[in-house]
C-alpha cells in the first residue's frame, strides 16, 4: 500500500465527507438529509482520500431497498466496513425509522431491570442479524458506562444501570449475542462516561475520580467486555484529570489509552475514537491536530473528524515529516486487519 492508501485505513467518516455539497455544520445537522446514495464525486474523492469504513446515521436512510443498495455499493468502493449505532432505545437508526419492520428493543436500562442477561443476548443477537441482513459489519454498542450521575444528561437509560458488576454481565451478553450474528461489537465509551455532569457533544466534561476509583466501577463493564472478545473499543472525549495531570480528553491522552487501556487492560482489539467532530474535541483542537495526537495516544481508527481533508492530509504529514513513524501507523492497519478477518 501507499502511504495514503495505510492513512486511509485509519478513517472512518460520513459519507458525506466525500461530497462536495455538505460542509461540516451540514454533516452533523441531523435536519438535512445526507448521502443516500454513491455518486461519481464520492467514487472520485476516494480515490484521493480514501477511508477504511463508513459510519451511517437516520439521514443516510430512506427505506430498505435505498439502504441495501447503498451500503452495497460504499462496500464497492474499497474494502471498507460500514458501521451504525443500534443500541436499543433512542439509539436505534433502523429500528426506529418508520420504513424499517425489524424488532425494536427498548433502552438496555429496562432490559437490565429484567434481572436475566439472556434479555441482553437475545437484543444483541437479533440486532446484529438485521445489521447483517442490510449490509452493516460493525454495531457501536454495547454501553459500558455505569450511569451512577443522576445529572449525566448523554448516558441516561443507555447504560445497564448503576450497579457494574450488573452492567458487566449485560455487556458481556449483548456481545456474544452480536458475535452469534457474525456482527462486530464495540464496547463504550471508555474511561467511561456515566460519572460526568456534561455532555461531550456539547463541550468539555470529565471524571473526578482516580484510576483505582475507576477500577472499582467503571471498568468492571470494560474488563468483562475486553475478555467476552469486544471487538472496539470507544473512546470517551472527557477529560481524567486525576489520572493523566491535566485536562486533556481521554482520546488524546497515551496515559489512558496506552498505559492503562492496553497495558493494564490488555486490551489487543481496535481503539476507535468517538467522533472527532464533537465540541469537545471540535473547540479545542483542528481537524487535524486531533487525528495526530489520537493516533499519538494509541488510537487506530479516527472516527468522523470535522474536515476529513484536513484530517487525512495532517496525518500524511505527520508520516512525511517524522513526527508519527510508518511503522506505528502499519501496527494499526494490523489491528484493523483483523476486524476484516473476523467475520468476512
Amino acid at each position: 500500500m501507499t502511504l495514503r492508501q495505510k492513512v486511509g485505513k485509519l478513517f472512518y467518516t460520513r459519507p458525506g465527507a466525500l461530497e462536495s455539497r455538505f460542509s461540516p455544520s451540514g454533516l452533523e445537522d441531523n435536519s438535512i438529509m445526507g448521502s443516500t446514495e454513491v455518486t461519481d464525486e464520492m467514487r472520485a474523492v476516494y480515490e484521493a482520500y480514501p477511508c477504511g469504513g463508513f459510519t451511517l446515521f437516520i439521514k443516510n436512510i430512506v427505506d430498505p431497498g435505498q439502504f441495501l443498495s447503498f451500503t452495497r455499493d460504499l462496500h464497492s468502493l474499497g474494502d471498507v466496513l460500514l458501521a451504525i449505532g443500534e443500541e436499543g432505545g433512542n439509539i436505534s437508526r433502523l429500528a426506529n425509522h418508520p420504513a424499517f419492520d425489524v424488532p425494536s428493543y427498548p433502552p438496555m436500562e429496562t432490559i437490565a431491570r429484567t434481572g436475566d442477561p439472556e434479555n441482553a443476548y437475545e437484543a444483541g443477537r437479533t440486532i446484529g442479524a438485521y445489521l447483517r441482513e442490510y449490509g452493516l459489519d460493525i454495531n457501536y454498542a454495547p454501553v459500558a458506562d455505569v450511569n451512577t450521575n443522576p445529572a449525566n444528561p448523554i448516558i441516561g437509560s443507555r447504560a445497564f444501570g448503576s450497579d457494574p458488576a450488573v452492567a458487566a454481565r449485560f455487556v458481556t451478553r449483548f456481545l456474544d449475542g452480536l458475535h452469534d450474528s457474525h456482527c462486530l461489537g464495540c464496547i463504550k465509551h471508555f474511561p467511561g462516561h456515566g460519572d460526568t455532569d456534561t455532555d461531550t457533544h456539547t463541550g468539555y466534561a470529565e471524571t473526578r475520580k482516580t484510576w483505582e476509583e475507576l477500577l472499582e466501577c467503571e471498568m468492571l463493564p470494560f474488563r468483562a467486555g475486553i475478555a467476552a472478545g469486544a471487538d472496539l473499543v470507544m473512546t470517551a472525549h472527557i477529560a481524567a484529570p486525576k489520572i493523566t495531570g491535566g485536562d486533556v480528553p481521554s482520546t488524546l491522552s497515551h496515559t489512558l489509552l496506552t498505559e492503562k487501556l492496553r497495558g493494564e487492560l490488555g486490551f489487543q482489539g481496535v481503539i476507535i475514537t468517538d467522533a472527532l467532530e464533537m465540541a469537545a474535541i471540535s473547540r479545542k483542537y483542528t481537524s487535524d491536530e486531533a487525528a495526530v495526537l489520537s493516533l499519538e495516544a494509541g488510537a487506530d481508527i479516527l472516527l468522523m473528524p470535522s474536515d476529513y481533508k484536513a484530517a487525512f492530509d495532517g496525518v500524511v504529514h505527520a508520516v512525511e515529516s517524522g513526527r508519527i513513524p510508518e511503522a506505528r501507523i502499519e501496527e494499526s492497519i494490523a489491528r484493523i486487519r483483523r476486524l476484516h478477518e473476523r467475520f468476512r
